[in-house]
Formats: structure tokens, C-alpha cells, sequence
């Protein structure tokens, strides 16, 4: 007898559901469209009866990534912002929420706009002061919601540090982990309750479906998310599941080429006379870079820098750029630019903005799957005008060779 034994998260990922069709034997799980379902007979429902309440194929997609998480269960939602709000739906008037002060900037509006309306208390916090988020647990937050790393500026936080604090006050915690995914970090597994995803991003892959989920840790808030979700109806659209889980396939293939581009990327933008900072917790010199290595397996495929040339040198750089592509979203297979003061994070206003060190001349780059040494020189010409103390590409190839080796030596 075979014992049984967890399977590893890339299996899961690219084999759940596979192969468990009982009507035709199909290898790839059957889309099931229906918005209703026949009752056997008077007061006798089968396991689902009404779409916004159930499907077989969103249903298959909660399971695989409350697999990948570690959660007892999960929602998926018809986008991530919709995820987020469910969350905050088991929140009441009274209770606190203690939000990162430089989260993504939708983010920022949706909880402003509960807040506004006495959905709930709203206190935002530098996370990356422990003793800020303390002062602000003495306050008996209802929920401590957490992003990291943080967006635009990639910020780490230490996610364990934050849930025994919020715990020891009685509350829960929820970690957005839309940059990483479970292929670089389970929050739950550092003590989180909740796990938010715009699955819009890396775990569909593709740039083709609007969607987000929330994982819980246990199995009453699942049960509690589950019935808000059926109310206030934000179930996502079974096509868009079934779409997501098979961009879910290849979640760790595709992150394990993202990354290895990224840090490549990171490293020549960091040497270039024209780059006055980047921020990639993979690179050593990176302030989050050790909390990094020891809560997450990976890096990432995000990275922003800041152009010395300020907003002249940007608008320069956007028109230069023919492989990348200047667009919102991220986590797809093509690499993508954003200007976050004049798209993500626009609402944030100025003031906010310069509070959380988001400047008119950042950019943020979600990285694709694109050859390398294409992108490379993408961002040289690009850069190209922005200084005049330019190094040849060359120069820059060899030294992010000399890294990846030194890297692979280790």
C-alpha cells in the first residue's frame, strides 16, 4: 500500500483536477457553464443549486490555490479589489484596520471610500516600523492588512513579527500576496489568516482575465467568506476560473524564468549612470533584501527604479521603449512599464504619494517572458540620452553574466 504523502506545490499546481471528469474520462476539467442546477426531487438540492452560489469550476480553482496557500479553503472573487472587499465586509463600524501607508493605490481608494463611509476605522502605518505598527495595535485593530512586497517600491515586511503583534490584540491579519504568489511566499504559513490574490496577475499569467481570491487559514472564516460572498454577490464568472486555472499550470515555470530575468535586469539598472535607485529586494545591496531571503523562496519578477533624469528622463524613456510596453497590470507573460504617480497610484494624490517616497521619476517593471538580452537592450537604448555618462550594453551583459554565475556558484 502506497502511503499517502503532500504533494509538492508545482504538482498541484499543474495537476489539480486533471484527469477527474467521471463522465468522459477528459484530462483537462470540464468548464461547466450552467447558472442553475436540477433539484432530484421536492426539497432535495444536489451539491450546487445556484451559480452565485456555487459552480464546479470555480470551485476547482478555490481548491487549488487554497492547496498552494496552505488555507483551509477559498473564494474566488471576480476581481482582487472584489477579494479585498470581502475581507473588509466581516468588518463593522467600530472595528480598526491598520493599512500600509504606500500600498497600491486601489487599494488606498477602496478602503479611504469604506472608510468615509463609517464602514470601519482606518489607520495607515509605515509597516516597516515595528514599533509604529505597535503603537498602532494599542489601539485594538479589528484587522491588520499587510502588502509586501509593497507596491510600487517593493518594501519587505516582516510578516511574522506583524501577525504576533496583531494576534496578541486580538486580531486578524490578511496579506496581499499578488506580487509573489504562493511560487515565492504563503503568508499563512507565517502566521497570516487571511491570503488575497488579484489573480488578474501572476497566477493567471496571461493578461487575459480579471479576477481575484481570498484564502483563509481556518475553516470557520472560510465558511463566513463563503456566505458573504454568496449576498453580496462578487462570485467570479466560471469561464474566468477555468481560464485562471490553466494559467495556473505553468505559475511556477514561468515564475522561475521571470525571476532569474529580473535579478539580471535589477543588477544592470543598479550600475547604470542614469538609474539613481533601485528597488529589488533580490539585489544584496536592497534594505529588505535579508527579511526577504528569510520569509520568501523567491524574488519575484517585480522591480521599480528611480531615473536621475526626474519626469524629463521618464518621458523620455517611455517613448524610447519598443519590447516593453507602457501599460497598468503586471504578472502576464509580456514585460510591461508603469509610471505609478500617473497611473497605479494616481488617486493616492501628491501628498500621499510623497509620503510613501513614490516620485514623479519612478517606474515600475513587471518582467515577462521575454529573451533576456532583448530586454537588456530595450532598457539601453531606452536610457540612451538620459545621461551622458552611458556604458556600452556589452559592459552590462558581462557583468550580469558575472552575477548569475557567482550566484550559481553559491
Amino acid at each position: 500500500m502506497i502511503k499517502s504523502r503532500r504533494l509538492h506545490s508545482e504538482t498541484i499546481a499543474a495537476s489539480h483536477g486533471v484527469a477527474t471528469d467521471p463522465t468522459f474520462g477528459a484530462i483537462a476539467p470540464p468548464l461547466y457553464l450552467s447558472t442553475t442546477y436540477a433539484f432530484s426531487g421536492f426539497g432535495q438540492a444536489g451539491p450546487y443549486d445556484y451559480g452565485r452560489a456555487g459552480n464546479p469550476t470555480r470551485d476547482l480553482l478555490s481548491e487549488a490555490l487554497a492547496k498552494l496557500e496552505g488555507g483551509a479553503g477559498a473564494v474566488v472573487t471576480s476581481s482582487g479589489m472584489a477579494a479585498i472587499d470581502l475581507v473588509l465586509g466581516q468588518l463593522s463600524g467600530d472595528d480598526l484596520i491598520v493599512a500600509p501607508h504606500d500600498c497600491y493605490g486601489g487599494t488606498m481608494r477602496l478602503l479611504k471610500a469604506r472608510a468615509q463611509r463609517r464602514h470601519f476605522q482606518l489607520d495607515f502605518v509605515d509597516q516597516t516600523d515595528l514599533d509604529a505598527v505597535a503603537q498602532a495595535c494599542k489601539r485594538h485593530p479589528a484587522l491588520v492588512f499587510i502588502e509586501t512586497p509593497s507596491n510600487p517600491l517593493m518594501r519587505v515586511v516582516d510578516i511574522t513579527a506583524l501577525c504576533q503583534m496583531a494576534h496578541a490584540v486580538g486580531a486578524k491579519v490578511a496579506v496581499d500576496n499578488t506580487f509573489l504568489s504562493p511560487a515565492c511566499q504563503r503568508p499563512i504559513t507565517l502566521g497570516a489568516d487571511y491570503v488575497v490574490h488579484s489573480t488578474t496577475k501572476f497566477l493567471n499569467g496571461h493578461s487575459d482575465v480579471i479576477g481575484g481570491a481570498i484564502i483563509a487559514a481556518d475553516g470557520a472564516d472560510v465558511t463566513a467568506l463563503k456566505q458573504w460572498c454568496n449576498i453580496i454577490g462578487t462570485a467570479g464568472s466560471p469561464f474566468d476560473a477555468w481560464l485562471t486555472l490553466r494559467g495556473l499550470r505553468s505559475l511556477f515555470a514561468r515564475t522561475a524564468q521571470q525571476q532569474a530575468t529580473a535579478m539580471t535586469l535589477a543588477t544592470f539598472l543598479a550600475q547604470h549612470p542614469a538609474v539613481a535607485k533601485v528597488h529589488y529586494p533580490g539585489l544584496p545591496t536592497d534594505c529588505g533584501h535579508l527579511l526577504a531571503d528569510l520569509q520568501q523562496s523567491g524574488f519575484g519578477a517585480m522591480l521599480s527604479f528611480e531615473l536621475s533624469g526626474g519626469e524629463q528622463a521618464v518621458r523620455h524613456f517611455v517613448s524610447n521603449i519598443s519590447v516593453l510596453t507602457l501599460a497598468e497590470s503586471l504578472g502576464g507573460v509580456e514585460s510591461l512599464i508603469a509610471h505609478p504617480a500617473t497611473m497605479t497610484h494616481a488617486d493616492m494624490g501628491e501628498e500621499a504619494r510623497q509620503a510613501a517616497g513614490i516620485g514623479n521619476n519612478l517606474l515600475r517593471m513587471s518582467v515577462g517572458l521575454e529573451h533576456c538580452e532583448d530586454l537588456l537592450a530595450d532598457l539601453e537604448q531606452a536610457l540612451q540620452g538620459s545621461t551622458q555618462n552611458s556604458i556600452p550594453l556589452c559592459r552590462y551583459e558581462e557583468l550580469a553574466r558575472a552575477e548569475n554565475a557567482r550566484k550559481t556558484e553559491r
